[in-house]
């Protein structure tokens, strides 16, 4: 839940002015950072001094600053340091939400899967009522368009087709189920950027639910329910009886002005949602769900598209929670579409076999200037993870990644450059990735076992990763392995490993991928490492 201005400036006043003891001690240090802040320029001194709300929270009882668990720099040129690189760049004080407001407006035109013969017992099956109402919508797309309302019930169906200016609205108690049948789910052609099924060669199952060359489609609802019931595909994955690749849950191709919405997600046999070839996607306020143990059942997958948001999710499933691709080996770098302008923003979740947030590993056609910012995940296996592999081509660049909260995550931060699986040997084993521009700042991080595992390509290194206020408790002896990659970092602890130790200010800000830009007015407790780290 977001504070009110109101709400926040007294919550800073408590911290600061917690009591008579913690008074002294603490009031002094805001009035040396206030000093050293006065000498540099375009900083806006009330909102640095929002960042440092929880200094006083490691004031002891006895009025002295508890910093036993932060690192310490030993010098105030280290301090100023830190102030340094908040003035690498002008701040941007960002607004609550980061997505474009998407057309929700009222459709004029409204029906009932119900009338169409649709039962929601859960047992009959509602394929084609879900077809026919759609069709009949068809008639209202030049006129406003249309919303299909599916009321409380459990909505048994195959894959169905969505069509533009459609709103499709799941009442509170609605779930749409996917059928248990694979006959009831097509087979269509492979992706162009891929060439094959992901899993086999051929064709791919359609998704439950999908949509080609559409515009203004809007999928939402009163926290309604799409439950894929992938246990019998993830059964047949195991046992390896598949016929074609396995079906997505949602899958949108080639569309514009897309918004999902005000759901939860269930069980998809393969990746949960997945825009491929869009432009203008909001996806806002979902929770996508599957067992941990699950294959594949990534979370959002944004896939050759641009100016996509992903916003206040939570995420819990069996492979990458949000992972962004843009095409395989040759096949993604004939079809030549990247993944730009991604924004993920508040996301909150766990993945005990892959990445919270991942890029790749199918980026042949480039992936670039993705912004992430206020993430938690915990009880995971990795938080912020890059995939690539000769072969790939393509590039991966202008990444930017801040305010991150880990907990129990056994590897903070991972590139994998050798990570293989291609879809055919016609790939060019010389078309070599270039992975460049990388900043990760901001993050904190408890019981993490590794901090960092980077490891480029030889004759191909990684370049201009950029760390910046990372503090995370480590448990292992050797918290960073770190091979054919060259970068810069500030303020990391445990030490960043050699090819990052050379510092960021004051020779490479220009280096680092908008460091120190984007600085939010909202809460977020472990800014205050800034602080706390002297």
């Amino acid at each position: 839940m977001e504070i009110s201005k109101k709400e926040e400036t007294e919550e800073i006043s408590q911290l600061y002015f917690q009591d008579s003891a913690n008074q002294p001690a603490c009031q002094y240090e805001v009035v040396k950072v206030k000093h050293m802040v006065s000498m540099i320029k375009n900083v806006d001194l009330t909102e640095f001094m929002k960042l440092g709300r929880t200094w006083s929270k490691n004031c002891d009882i006895k009025g002295n600053p508890d910093l036993s668990h932060m690192k310490r720099p030993s010098t105030l040129v280290e301090v100023l340091l830190v102030l340094a690189l908040l003035s690498c760049s002008p701040w941007i004080v960002r607004s609550n939400t980061l997505c474009q407001q998407t057309n929700d407006e009222v459709r004029p035109h409204s029906v009932s899967i119900t009338e169409f013969g649709a039962v929601g017992d859960g047992i009959t099956l509602n394929t084609k009522a879900f077809q026919n109402a759609i069709f009949y919508l068809n008639s209202f797309a030049d006129k406003g368009g249309a919303k299909l309302f599916v009321p409380a019930g459990r909505w048994l169906t195959g894959s169905f087709d969505l069509i533009s200016h459609l709103t499709l609205w799941l009442d509170k108690d609605a779930v749409i189920l996917g059928s248990i049948n694979p006959e009831d789910w097509p087979v269509v052609d492979p992706l162009p950027s891929y060439g094959r099924g992901r899993e086999l060669p051929g064709g791919r199952h359609k998704s439950l639910i999908f949509g080609r060359n559409l515009t203004d489609v809007i999928i939402t609802g009163n926290n309604g329910t799409i439950d894929g019931q992938g246990s019998i595909w993830w059964s047949r994955f195991r046992k390896k009886t598949l016929d074609y690749t396995r079906p997505h849950l949602i899958e949108l191709m080639n569309s514009t002005g897309v918004l999902i919405s005000n759901l939860t997600f269930l069980n998809s046999p393969f990746w949960t949602i997945h825009p491929v070839y869009c432009s203008q996607v909001t996806v806002q306020k979902v929770a996508i769900l599957a067992p941990l143990d699950s294959p594949n059942t990534d979370g959002i997958d944004p896939d050759s598209s641009d100016n996509v948001c992903i916003e206040d999710c939570y995420i819990s499933t069996g492979d990458d929670l949000i992972a962004i691709k843009s095409g395989w080996d040759e096949y993604g770098i004939a079809y030549g579409r990247p993944c730009t302008n991604i924004i993920i923003h508040r996301i909150v979740g766990k993945t005990q076999t892959s990445a919270g947030i991942a890029i790749g590993s199918e980026m042949s056609g480039g992936v670039s200037e993705v912004h992430v910012e206020d993430i938690q995940f915990y009880d995971s296996y990795t938080a912020i993870r890059v995939k690539t592999s000769p072969g790939r081509g393509g590039y991966v660049r202008n990444i930017y990644v801040s305010n991150v909260t880990l907990a129990n995550v056994d590897i903070a931060i991972r590139f994998t450059g050798l990570y293989g699986e291609h879809p055919d040997d016609a790939y060019d084993p010389d078309a070599l990735p270039v992975i460049e521009k990388i900043t990760i700042k901001d993050v904190v991080g408890e019981n993490i076992k590794t901090a960092g595992l980077i490891e480029g390509i030889e004759g191909d290194n990684f370049v201009n990763v950029c760390l910046s206020n990372i503090v995370l408790n480590v448990t292992s002896n050797y918290p960073w392995n770190c091979s054919y990659v060259k970068g810069y970092s500030d303020l990391v602890l445990p030490e960043a490993c050699e090819p990052l130790k050379e510092r960021i200010f004051p020779e490479h800000c220009s280096d680092c991928y908008y460091l120190a830009n984007q600085i939010q007015s909202s809460k977020s407790q472990h800014r205050g490492a800034w602080f706390m780290s002297w």
